[in-house]
């Protein structure tokens, strides 16, 4: 019996102290465990992270291509066609049906009109001053329903201007104010005023300044000055003095010594 205690007083408080050494045990790895649970599930979510970024990349690749309502149009190769319409035209006849057809014909393969390029050639005609092949290349682009732009009705003014064509270019000045009339700029009617100025044509002057005043225009430098002479030329010194005091500056910038200064302007001195 004294065995039989003494086995199960020895058994028992083995017992309990394996039962409390395992469960100390046990607590004592939960934390590790937890710990790597976390562990696991930090690199489960960084993967899962990595993996969305990814895909977002991805998707940011893929959307790159932007569509425009304005796309701006192909001018590879521009500068070439330009000068081969230069080449074409300089060496045609001056007869409108020879330069109309040479022009048909250089636009026969394109499937939308070169506008770039006629541009450019036009430019190119402008520097070497050939006005008359200036007004058939811009007429021709105008007759066509291209290049309706500022820059080629002020190159085509110019051009009328150059070759003595005043007629013609009262005319398209009339078609331009007619159909721009709101958006009417300083620059064409600066341009009308000296074909005008050119060509001492006072009242024409006048009446282009008059429908720059009403439509709100101020006029520049140059103008004022053109203005001021035509005025006095029809003896109307009183309007004269009234423009140049309305609209031009009572201040003017000249160099002295190597510096830009400001002095107060003279207007009899300056005409």
């Amino acid at each position: 019996m004294n065995e039989v205690a003494l086995s199960f007083g020895f058994l028992f408080p083995s017992v309990k102290i394996s039962f409390f050494q395992r469960t100390t045990r046990l607590t004592s790895l939960k934390p590790k465990v937890t710990r790597a649970l976390c562990v696991k599930c930090s690199k489960k979510q960084l993967k899962f992270n990595s993996r969305a970024d990814e895909n977002r990349k991805v998707v940011k690749k893929s959307g790159t291509k932007e569509h425009h309502l304005w796309q701006k149009r192909d001018s590879a190769g521009s500068g070439q066609k330009a000068l081969n319409l230069v080449r074409i035209v300089s060496e045609l006849p001056n007869e409108k049906e020879a330069v109309y057809g040479a022009l048909d014909k250089w636009t026969a393969w394109e499937t939308e009109f070169p506008l770039i390029a006629a541009a450019k050639a036009l430019k190119i005609l402008r520097q070497r001053r050939q006005w008359t092949r200036v007004i058939q290349v811009a007429k021709w682009m105008l007759s066509k329903g291209q290049g309706a732009t500022l820059g080629t009705y002020d190159t085509l003014l110019l051009a009328f201007d150059k070759d003595g064509r005043v007629d013609e270019a009262k005319s398209l000045w009339n078609m331009i104010i007619y159909v721009h009339t709101r958006s009417m700029s300083k620059r064409l009617f600066a341009r009308m005023i000296s074909l005008y100025d050119h060509h001492n044509m006072q009242d024409e002057i006048i009446q282009v300044f008059a429908d720059m005043e009403e439509l709100g225009v101020r006029p520049d430098e140059d103008t004022v000055w053109r203005v001021a002479r035509a005025f006095k030329k029809l003896g109307q010194e009183e309007k004269q003095e009234l423009v140049l005091e309305r609209y031009l500056c009572k201040w003017k910038y000249i160099h002295f010594n190597g510096e830009r200064v400001r002095v107060k302007r003279d207007r009899w001195n300056e005409e």
